[in-house]
This record gives structure tokens, C-alpha cells and sequence, in this order.
């Protein structure tokens, strides 16, 4: 709470101004098979918060009326545990949009899960998986023991199917976030070394990987909050902050939907409460808009907007720029 608090108090990000919204991000809901400590979503086994089959069909009827969405960006908790999640991938997909599934890999090894990954490269879904280091120890201490090798079994069972091979066209990108309150490495020379190291041990392929700040809100705000470090983590943002990021940021042309419909200018903002308003409503939900309408309400910035353009800058697509950052690792 004390995070958010101070987040939200008086902050002197820079304005930004919205672009036309080619990616709906919709949050399932925040129910998933892990409880990781970087999670900004405090997702876990005991959430109940889900989306319905009316919100749902409420997403399916905005992509009719926004011609301007292109791509739907599925995430959670873990997206694939909603019911909806493959109606709603079968419905987009037959309107000809990209498809991404934000998977953490591990949910393909649980009961009732057999058939998804099959599923998935059916349709053509793009992956981005969660896989915050290719060394088992790191992963095992950030998302539970016993993650990395679930996680290895899912990557296998994607690269059998096609996924990650250049010459098959299903897309799996792969997901780092820092160990604690640092930075991300330089991504380019971090994903040689990724590629490397899990290609040579484990025979294991994928086309990209994306490098994640670890945003300073829910649980993992929570835990700076604990070990005394929120204050120079936000520091550390701040004085990295470059505003040629400001271009790239996922904001001006994402919008993010929660599991009861809300809409946000990110997911970001979907946890702090920071509801996009049309000046008449406090909070907009997706019965009420359209892309085009959505277009012309300004976005809400705070002080965790600095983790988006800190270093070489962070997004839902990895870095906005170079090799800015520190040299590559995932030991820390």
C-alpha cells in the first residue's frame, strides 16, 4: 500500500500523448499455478478473480467495432486457466489478428493441460514464456523449485511442434526479468548468451528474447518494501530515465483490459487503480468504448512509468532500444 501511495503522489513523469491502438492486452484473470516474486500482478493459486463468459463476448464485440486493433495480447495470472481463453483465441484468430499468449511455460504440465500446447500452434499463437534465467537455481529461487525443469518440458514440447524453429513460423519469445532491484542487461547480447547456454545443454530453440524491468508495485513493490530498498530501486529508475524511450513506450498504442472489463492505458496501471475516464465515467469499461474512442483520452502517468523508459527501456516487446545497459548476465 505505502507503495502505491507514493507512486501515485505527485509525480513529474513526462506527458505522453496516444498514438492509434493497434494491441487490446485483456487480463484473464489473476488466478495462475505460481506465485513468482516479481509478479506486479500478485497472481497466484488462491486468486478467484476471473473473467466471465459476458466480458468475454464484450471483448469479442470491441475487436468487431476497432478494425484498428491488430494484435490481442493474452495474459494473467495464467491465461490459459480461463475457459474463455481458447474461444476467445478461435474468435480473434478468424478475424485475422496476431494472437499472443503470455505463458510461463509450467502450466503446460498441469492436469488438464495436455492438449494445449497442440492448441496453441494449431492457431498459430504467438509465445512469450517466462523464463527469467537459463540457470536452474536462479529460476528455481525466483518462481518456486522445481519451475526450471517444468519449464524445460515445456519449451520441449513447443520446439517438437514447430515453435522457435526459423522455418516453421510459430513464434516463441522468452521473457527475463532481473533477480532483485536492478536493472535489466543489454538484451541483444543477453539473448546470444541465452541461445548459447540453453541450445548447447538443453537443445532448446526460440526466436527472441525479451529483457523486463521488474515494476515497484504489488508483490514485488511489496518485497522492496520489506527489504528497505523501494526508495533507491525508484532512484535507480529515475536517474536512468532516458526520453527518447518516451517514442516507444507500449501506452501509446496499447490498452489494457482487466478481468471485469476496466480499461487502462497498460497493465501497469491496471494494478494501481489508474482507470482510463471519459471525463463522464470514472472508469471506461469495454461495453462503453471503441479503439477510436479510447484514441482521443489522454494517458495516466505516475512514478513506475520510469520503468518503462529507465536504461535501454522496457516493454511488452523487451527493450525500446540498444545494448544501453549493463553487460549480460542472469546471476544477480
Amino acid at each position: 500500500m505505502h507503495a502505491t501511495v507514493h507512486l501515485l503522489a505527485n509525480s513529474d513523469f513526462p506527458p505522453l500523448e496516444r498514438r492509434s491502438i493497434e494491441t487490446l492486452q485483456v487480463n484473464l484473470g489473476y488466478r495462475c499455478n505460481q506465485s513468482c516474486v516479481h509478479c506486479h500482478v500478485n497472481a497466484g493459486p488462491n486468486r478467484k478473480e476471473e473473467m466471465t463468459d459476458d466480458t468475454v463476448d464484450a471483448v469479442v464485440s470491441f475487436l468487431a467495432a476497432s478494425p484498428e486493433i491488430r494484435a490481442l495480447d493474452l495474459t494473467g495470472g495464467a491465461p490459459e486457466l480461463n475457459r474463455n481463453f481458447r474461444r476467445l483465441v478461435i474468435a480473434a484468430r478468424a478475424r485475422g489478428l496476431r494472437v499472443i499468449d503470455r505463458c510461463n511455460l509450467t502450466i503446460l504440465e498441469e492436469p488438464g493441460c495436455d492438449d494445449l500446447a497442440a492448441f496453441l500452434a494449431a492457431h498459430g499463437v504467438e509465445i512469450v514464456a517466462s523464463l527469467p534465467c537459463y540457470q536452474e537455481e536462479n529460476v528455481d529461487k525466483q518462481r518456486g523449485t522445481g519451475t526450471f525443469e517444468a519449464s524445460l518440458n515445456g519449451l520441449r514440447r513447443l520446439n517438437a511442434l514447430g515453435y522457435g524453429r526459423a522455418d516453421r513460423g510459430l513464434v516463441l519469445d522468452l521473457v527475463y526479468n532481473p533477480q532483485g532491484a536492478s536493472l535489466p542487461p543489454a538484451q541483444a547480447a543477453l539473448e546470444a548468451d541465452y541461445k548459447r547456454y540453453l541450445g548447447e545443454r538443453y537443445g532448446i530453440e526460440f526466436n527472441h528474447l525479451f529483457t523486463l524491468a521488474n515494476m515497484p508495485i504489488q508483490r514485488f513493490g511489496s518485497m522492496l518494501i520489506s527489504k528497505g530498498q523501494f526508495n533507491t530501486y525508484m532512484s535507480t529508475l529515475r536517474a536512468a530515465h532516458r526520453d527518447e524511450n518516451l517514442e516507444q513506450v507500449m501506452c501509446r498504442s496499447l490498452v489494457s483490459v482487466d478481468w471485469q472489463g476496466y480499461i487502462y492505458d497498460c497493465d501497469f496501471n491496471q494494478q494501481l487503480g489508474l482507470a482510463l475516464s471519459d471525463g463522464k465515467r470514472p472508469r471506461l469499461h469495454i461495453t462503453d468504448a471503441t479503439a477510436a474512442l479510447l484514441e482521443s483520452l489522454p494517458i495516466r502517468v505516475a512514478d513506475h512509468c520510469y520503468g518503462c523508459t529507465a536504461g535501454q527501456g522496457s516493454s511488452c516487446g523487451g527493450a525500446l532500444e540498444g545494448d544501453t545497459a549493463p553487460a549480460p548476465t542472469c546471476k544477480a
